[in-house]
């Protein structure tokens, strides 16, 4: 075993668990908590840790992902343990709990069996080996949660419980960097807030494509249980139908199925499906608080605690949930694919500007873009970062192209609604100074959203 982290952690693991530990490596993934695989004299295990790093802002709670103070840490992950216990006996499919404390090399721990399958949405949605299994997951996953729900919220102490829209408007202001299209939806929200469903359970809080283990079969286990909270169980439905979840398919339930097979599958299994209505405002809820919880990510990078290029990139993905926020709301439509061009497609890198040599400061990017998005190293965590970080130049070279002219056009729509920038944007649309013009003002975030994605992510614009 190498030295270093490594190192410590297999003779950490080996001292707790008496046993041979091998093969252990970080896996790729994990935006709140670092997750390793190793073996311990053969049996195949997973330990979740929480990395050793501040707090960050943008609130706590049911939709906090950042670490906080080691008690508190160590609260959470003994809960993950809990719940872990309790849905077992749910008949909810989860791995086997092999141990779980609040210091491992000075941070929370919790280890479980390895599952055998696949979580890797793109593979589940696309490989022909799920091809027969992929019609049947909608229903399936409709059961599961079903169970899910039968928990009761006293079974596991001290699990978290908050008024939804409040504790979201809450992290949200907390960033102080207001988002015209954040506004409209929570102005939405707030108006078509379906009344209280009397309905209160166990709640997974993530439970979406990427978070489930699937084989051939079917489900083998329900995984990352650390956003569990209480609440109405109609937030799991509908957070499984966000877009983000469906990487690229139609079906919006995960990129499975329909909503309609869902629902059937939850109410076969004894739940008591939400009504249309419910779902969609669950549906738009969890597409905000997903847009909520990538900025806080961000803010691990902007604030200096954690740099990362991945929560750096990140902080330019926030954009693609803005649009898909518009686009639940009816308030858009998604680009034809000619409509969505990237433009570096035939920008060419330009010409050195005196006294600098060739390349240009455009063909300088290209050059270290495409290395790194060829780059092939052993470590498949620094394969995915250098893959992030490729398209972190793609992004800047966007922005070198059209930053100018973007720039120039936003102030032109905001002088138009008589808002010196996007926080008095923000403001009118809070409190409706400019309901008068609501179309003009739809307008306006729909073309700011608009460059700010093709800047980032043109693709994601002709995406449905």
């Amino acid at each position: 075993m190498s030295g270093g982290l490594d190192g410590a952690l297999a003779g950490a693991l080996a001292g707790l668990l008496s046993a041979e530990v091998t093969g252990l490596r970080r896996l790729s993934g994990g935006a709140s908590r670092e997750t390793w695989a190793f073996e311990a004299d053969g049996r195949p295990l997973i330990l979740r840790r929480d990395p050793p790093h501040p707090p960050v802002a943008g609130g706590s709670g049911a939709g906090d992902t950042g670490a906080g103070d080691t008690g508190a840490d160590a609260a959470a992950m003994a809960r993950e343990a809990a719940l872990l216990a309790a849905a077992a006996e749910a008949g909810v499919p989860v791995p086997r709990l092999a141990g779980h404390g609040d210091a491992l090399l000075g941070t929370p721990y919790l280890i479980m069996e390895r599952l055998e399958g696949e979580t890797i949405p793109r593979r589940l949605l696309r490989d022909a080996r799920f091809a027969e299994v992929r019609p049947r997951l909608a229903r399936e996953l409709g059961g599961i949660l079903a169970r899910v729900h039968t928990i009761p919220p006293d079974a596991v102490p001290g699990l978290p419980s908050e008024d939804p829209l409040t504790g979201l408007a809450e992290r949200y202001a907390a960033f102080e960097e207001p988002r015209p299209a954040v506004e409209l939806a929570l102005r939405w929200l707030a108006e078509h807030r379906p009344p209280p469903s009397g309905r209160h359970a166990v709640v997974h809080g993530d439970f979406r494509t990427g978070n489930l283990m699937i084989d051939e079969t079917g489900v083998r286990g329900v995984l990352d249980w650390e956003l569990a909270h209480a609440g109405d169980p109609a937030e799991d439905l509908g957070w499984l139908c966000v877009k983000a979840w469906r990487f690229g398919s139609r079906e919006p339930v995960g990129g499975f199925g329909s909503r309609e097979d869902l629902l059937a599958g939850y109410a076969a299994a004894g739940g008591v499906p939400p009504t249309p209505e419910e779902l969609r405002w669950w549906e738009v809820y969890g597409t905000l608080r997903w847009t909520i919880l990538c900025r806080h990510q961000a803010e691990r990078h902007l604030s200096g605690a954690e740099p990362s290029v991945e929560y750096a990139v990140l902080g330019r993905k926030v954009c693609e949930q803005e649009h898909d926020l518009l686009l639940a709301l009816g308030l858009t439509e998604p680009a034809e694919p000619g409509e969505a061009a990237d433009p570096l497609e035939g920008a060419g890198t330009g010409t050195a500007s005196p006294p600098h040599d060739r390349p240009s400061a455009h063909g300088l990017i290209d050059a270290v873009a495409a290395f790194l998005a060829e780059a092939e190293p052993a470590d498949a965590r620094l394969r995915f970062h250098a893959r992030v970080a490729a398209g972190a130049l793609r992004i800047a070279r966007r922005e070198l192209i059209l930053g100018d002219e973007h720039w120039v056009a936003h102030r032109e729509r905001l002088r138009a609604l008589g808002c010196a920038d996007d926080a008095a944007l923000a403001v009118a649309i809070r409190t409706g100074a400019l309901d008068g013009c609501m179309d003009e003002v739809v307008a306006a975030v729909r073309a700011s959203v608009r460059d700010k994605l093709t800047v980032a992510n043109p693709a994601h614009l002709a995406s449905r």
